[in-house]
């Protein structure tokens, strides 16, 4: 009869942990750590986002150069601001979808394909 072999677990320790446990950890891992890119090493390695790497490297007390720094803040907030733009886009797209030049807003059609909803003059005219 055949053993069962037991599962491993597959859930990093060091991808769990808070802060404090992080940087404890960090102080050792830092010296070994055999890549090019510290930041991206720490963010991968610990499961962070680029802010809290860089944040969490200098509370460790890591020279990190200020241009790289600024580099990369300057690049999240343009991803952010690139992410919001397509997302109002496709709200946009997504009105556009149940509306065109007679209906404001198309409810459903009729079995002949007619459609029927709120008309622009509905929706622009004040109802009191």
């Amino acid at each position: 009869m055949a053993r069962k072999k037991k599962k491993k677990s597959y859930s990093l320790r060091h991808k769990c942990m808070n802060r404090a446990r992080r940087l404890q950890s960090a102080r050792h891992w830092i010296p070994k750590y055999p890549g090019k890119n510290l930041v991206k090493g720490y963010k991968n390695h610990f499961g962070v986002d680029w802010l809290r790497a860089i944040t969490e490297l200098q509370l460790l007390g890591v020279n990190l150069d200020p241009s790289y720094v600024a580099n990369l803040k300057q690049s999240l907030e343009n991803h952010t601001k690139a992410r919001k733009c397509k997302k109002e886009d496709q709200m946009v797209d997504a009105f556009d979808a149940y509306s065109n030049e007679t209906f404001a807003y198309i409810a459903g059609y009729t079995p002949a394909d007619v459609p029927y909803g709120i008309t622009w003059e509905e929706m622009n005219s004040d109802i009191t």
